[in-house]
């Protein structure tokens, strides 16, 4: 019988997108485990969409009343997991862990909220020393490994597999013709990172724009129910600038935007959900971050393949959150050069470590 595994991400989208080279890890090993989420509601159709998932728990977090605490509790211990691996450790999350008699227990040593784990395991995320998704791998092998599960290669993107006809009916959605080069901004940051402001967008898209000519670029722009205002504000300016841009097509959830994505060729945004959707699709990203330590460009890298990502952030004799000092038209030529074509022709490479293999882990 295939061993029984809940793995927790249960807050923000991008979170939970740079979970997922860890739950391809563990769909992968041999023998194969069942693999359940516990994941807010808000994240759950990207969950039943992820091919590593095999079901979804919803958890309705920590403002819940406690008989809706408690049959998440029956639910969990009903479903009888023979290991939980947190990949964002909460004590709540490890007192449900530990009450639903789960025999095998791990997440990072951070907070008291260890001491609801019997496998602890040290990594000091905010040194943000390596990638965000390279931190949840790591935890994802240690768990392999004391399951005595076997994974012999680390899969590689995309870790949201998308066929070419699937991608080709999605781009037909997206593109007015075949030559275009279609390329979606999101210039809002849903509040959880520091941006570049409508102003730069506008600024960056006409410098691409010029530079790209005479390639057809198609310009879309996405926002979220909030950040319309925003994206009506950049089609506005870039209008002033000469540069058509359209909105995003309207899409009824999560999972049919991203989805819709992976029919365009880059995505242009801030460190946010959108550009970690389009990092598991393994489109090209362009995303802008603050320089502080726990929100760099490399803890927070997209899981796309090497050479489709590019990160820009203030320099390092700038304030570390100052988006205003990134100098734009570098970027502007950089994100030109892999739309044309001079950049992305590498081979087909892995980005999660050089051995191929889990790395070992030390205990705490």
């Amino acid at each position: 019988m295939a061993q029984k595994l809940l793995v927790v991400r249960n807050d923000k989208i991008g979170d939970f997108m740079l979970a997922w080279p860890a739950l391809a890890c563990l769909k992968q090993a041999s023998p194969m485990p069942h693999v359940t989420v516990l994941v807010p509601a808000y994240t759950a159709p990207l969950a039943k969409a992820c091919p590593w998932v095999d079901d979804v728990i919803i958890d309705p977090g920590s403002q819940a009343d406690k008989a809706t605490q408690q049959a998440l509790l029956f639910h969990v211990k009903q479903s009888k997991f023979d290991a939980l691996l947190t990949l964002f450790s909460t004590p709540r999350i490890g007192w449900l862990g530990m009450k639903a008699g789960i025999p095998l227990r791990v997440a990072p040593a951070t907070k008291w909220a260890q001491v609801f784990y019997n496998v602890r395991i040290r990594q000091r995320r905010s040194h943000s020393a390596k990638p965000e998704y390279q931190y949840n791998v790591d935890l994802a092998c240690e768990l392999l490994a004391r399951l005595s599960l076997t994974l012999t290669t680390l899969p590689s993107p995309p870790f949201w597999p998308m066929d070419g006809a699937q991608r080709l009916v999605q781009r037909q959605t997206l593109a007015n013709d075949t030559s275009e080069r279609v390329v979606v901004v999101h210039p809002g940051s849903g509040g959880s990172a520091v941006n570049l402001s409508v102003a730069q967008y506008a600024e960056l898209i006409a410098h691409v724009h010029r530079q790209c000519q005479p390639l057809p670029l198609r310009w879309l722009i996405s926002a979220g129910p909030s950040e319309q205002p925003q994206a009506q504000d950049l089609r506005k300016q870039l209008a002033e600038k000469g540069v058509e841009a359209d909105h995003f097509p309207a899409t009824p959830s999560v999972d049919a935007f991203a989805l819709q994505l992976g029919g365009a060729d880059m995505l242009i945004a801030g460190s946010t959900g959108p550009l970690h959707i389009a990092g598991c699709l393994d489109i090209a990203t362009a995303g802008f971050y603050p320089a502080k330590r726990s929100a760099t460009p490399l803890r927070w890298q997209t899981c796309n393949r090497a050479e489709k990502r590019l990160a820009f952030s203030p320099p390092a004799d700038a304030d570390q959150q100052d988006m205003t000092t990134i100098d734009l038209g570098n970027a502007a030529e950089r994100i030109s050069a892999l739309l044309v074509g001079s950049a992305g022709t590498h081979p087909e490479i892995g980005v999660l470590g050089e051995s191929g293999m889990c790395g070992e882990q030390r205990q705490q």
